[in-house]
């Protein structure tokens, strides 16, 4: 039975989860710097221990009501490749252990959320689900290779 690590974190209401293998590091909210012609979900580009990263606001890929910014709002940073992208949730409170047997694929009918970022749904207890994504699919490769254009 093998077990895997998620980093769990809000948008709005909703848990997601993501393989803590994927994170670089989870970071407190800092404003970006706005690039012209970019697609209204690319928030900008900030500049992260001496790197400039695009910053991806998820509420506005996932097409959720936009929250705003508040003291919780965290900046998750993972590597894409050999790139590394910020995305914008609204919390990123802890991270959990989950057997596979507590994994179940996504049902036919997910909330707001395209199906081809979930990975499955996690069970942490009798009442709170984990919606597992992958984010490197979160974007498609023609987004990819916009964001790999913004990089200094």
């Amino acid at each position: 039975m093998a077990e895997q690590q998620y980093v769990v974190f809000k948008l709005g209401k909703e848990e997601y989860g993501i393989d803590i293998m994927n994170v670089k590091e989870i970071g407190p909210y800092q404003e970006s710097v706005k690039v012209p012609n970019t697609p209204d979900f690319i928030e900008g580009i900030i500049n992260f221990r001496g790197k400039v990263i695009p910053i991806v606001n998820l509420e506005k890929r996932f097409n959720l009501e936009d929250n705003g910014v508040t003291n919780d709002t965290r900046i998750i940073i993972i590597n894409l490749k050999d790139k590394q992208v910020g995305f914008v949730v609204d919390e990123a409170s802890q991270t959990v252990r989950l057997d596979d047997e507590d994994i179940d694929p996504a049902p036919d009918i997910i909330s707001s959320v395209d199906r081809r970022y979930i990975t499955g749904v996690g069970k942490l207890d009798e009442k709170r689900l984990l919606i597992l994504i992958d984010l490197e699919k979160v974007l498609s490769d023609e987004e990819k290779n916009e964001l790999a254009q913004m990089e200094l």
